[in-house]
């Protein structure tokens, strides 16, 4: 599937929210204990970085980023399920990882779900370092100075 993507806009928040809403159903359903993952998406879309995957007027995914502080961090991935395996997330995660490198950040972090095991083996093929672990959290980190790791350029 083709797609491009572009920075969010206020209006794309219910498209958005019902996107990330899809994207965890599934977790939901296996019940997996969930923060509220599309909560504030409005409040995220105003202070901080977000990224939309879109065909047309469809929201395909999106990548939550925040720049605040010395660290950026990748608050919230999600792809629409029917859309999995197109090379949706990780073109996210590499327009997330060039804005962090654009600011001039060195570290990028994030957290994932410990019943969550093929988000951690997806991260880690990208290249993300587990570095640490607290009740159901797992934290990852991605080192945005190291020059061996690509950059990808934002469509």
């Amino acid at each position: 599937m083709a797609f491009s993507l572009r920075r969010a806009e206020a209006a794309d928040a219910n498209a958005l929210t019902a996107c990330i809403d899809a994207a965890y159903a599934g977790y939901v359903v296996e019940g997996i204990d969930l923060p509220p993952v599309s909560e504030g998406v409005s409040e995220d879309i105003r202070d901080n970085i977000v990224w939309l995957a879109v065909d047309g007027d469809r929201v395909l995914g999106g990548v939550i980023l925040s720049l605040s502080g010395e660290v950026a961090h990748l608050m919230n991935v999600a792809v629409d399920p029917d859309q999995s395996g197109d090379g949706i997330g990780r073109a996210l995660i590499d327009a997330a990882i060039t804005a962090a490198r654009k600011a001039g950040h060195t570290t990028m972090e994030l957290a994932t779900h410990k019943d969550m095991p093929q988000n951690v083996t997806l991260y880690q093929h990208l290249g993300w370092e587990v570095i640490g672990e607290d009740g159901n959290k797992i934290f990852m980190a991605y080192r945005l100075d190291d020059p061996s790791r690509p950059q990808a350029p934002l469509r």
